[in-house]
């Protein structure tokens, strides 16, 4: 420090009020700049997110898989998290992608380093849920994507808040994340995915007219509010209420996991679904994301350079995953048209919606994300199911 800066501070007993005050501002910007070191790790993935259009070498935290002759993989367990690697080789992928399986082996030494990064930006068993003490009906909450908006918090919704998380302590070996991709029709996975110790779905989609394909089994299922509108008409009748509160009755104890307060505009969509809820004494748990978990794992994704806009359902679910799970496989992941045999693939395996995987107006980047979590298969952090089950393809 200068001698005339070293001057200009008094010694402690003699300290005037003005010093005293800039003395504690000091401390205090020391203080959070200390505590908002992970955000500004964030904010310098996002800066450069724009002018980084995969070109650029992935900033390395996963390690590479080390491959041998018996394909038993191995990481050093010395290996510091933050400077590990994460071989991401951008694959091409095309119709005529293919993914390694027949000699894919678990790598738990890996499995348990992300993990541990994933607890360095938000902890799943905290973040899955608000609880119940932390607002109180009338409350005023900001929405994630648009924080000038506000909603308030419904006698309805502040009912159905756990009071504890609904993970809280939960632990499972096998876990399955099932998304909605076409990929899974005719594929003969149904029994399979419910062999799973526990299993993950998303945006409450059919499974029983499915079940060959895709299982029943479910224990946790997520119900983005555009479903009210989209799979069961805005409950506009009788008839379509009836059809809703059949499928929560389906669920039979199962977490039923509701963004409220992403975005604006379906906050009466989330209102009439919680009536029903309330009315029909549905034997569900609710939980309501926190609202700082999308951008936690948004920072995770980016701080790995996975210049993700917005993750997607699928993803968000990986992510809180790897908290309560060993090992975790993945079905019903496949961003493109058609499969690796040039044969059409529905968007989702239910219904005729369209889609345009690489649209700039899309809010999700879904071949970038598939390419991720297909690294990571090839690595042996999770295993990505995209054949029929019974019949996956060899390794190339």
């Amino acid at each position: 420090m200068p001698a005339a800066a070293l001057a200009a501070v008094p010694h402690a007993g003699i300290m005037t009020p003005t010093s005293r005050t800039l003395f504690f501002l000091f401390v205090t910007l020391l203080v959070l700049l200390l505590i908002i070191d992970d955000i500004s790790q964030v904010e310098q993935g996002e800066k450069h997110e724009a002018s980084n259009s995969g070109g650029s070498k992935m900033k390395r935290l996963f390690p590479k898989a080390r491959r041998t002759t018996t394909a038993t993989t191995h990481v050093d367990s010395t290996t510091s998290p933050k400077r590990a690697a994460m071989n991401l080789i951008q694959p091409a992928y095309n119709n005529s992608a293919k993914l390694p399986t027949a000699d894919w082996t678990f790598n738990r030494t890996l499995s348990k380093i992300i993990r541990k990064n994933v607890l360095r930006f938000l902890d799943p068993e905290r973040d899955i849920s608000i609880l119940k003490g932390s607002l109180r009906p009338g409350d005023v909450v900001h929405y994630v994507f648009d924080r000038h908006s506000t909603t308030n918090i419904s006698e309805n919704l502040h009912r159905l808040l756990p009071s504890v998380s609904p993970m809280k302590n939960q632990r499972y070996g096998l876990c399955a994340v099932v998304g909605n991709s076409g990929i899974l029709l005719n594929s003969g996975c149904g029994s399979q995915i419910d062999s799973h110790d526990f299993v993950i779905r998303c945006n409450l989609a059919p499974v029983e007219e499915f079940a060959h394909d895709v299982g029943r089994r479910t224990n946790l299922v997520t119900m983005n509010p555009s479903v009210v509108q989209r799979a069961f008409r805005d409950l506009a009748d009788e008839e379509w209420r009836q059809r809703f509160v059949r499928r929560l009755r389906s669920l039979s104890g199962s977490v039923l996991w509701i963004p409220a307060f992403m975005a604006k505009g379906g906050e009466d969509r989330v209102e009439w679904a919680l009536r029903l809820i309330l009315r029909h004494t549905a034997d569900v748990r609710t939980a309501f994301p926190s609202l700082r978990l999308l951008h936690a794992v948004r920072g995770y994704w980016l701080t790995n350079q996975v210049h993700i806009k917005r993750p997607t359902t699928g993803l968000l679910m990986y992510t809180l995953a790897t908290r309560f799970c060993e090992e975790i496989h993945l079905y019903g992941f496949w961003p493109f048209s058609r499969d690796p045999a040039g044969k059409a693939v529905k968007y989702h395996y239910y219904d005729a919606l369209k889609y345009e995987y690489t649209s700039s107006s899309s809010p999700h980047t879904m071949p970038l994300e598939f390419r991720t979590l297909s690294a990571l298969h090839r690595q042996g952090a999770l295993r990505l199911h995209t054949a029929n089950c019974g019949a996956e393809l060899p390794s190339e």
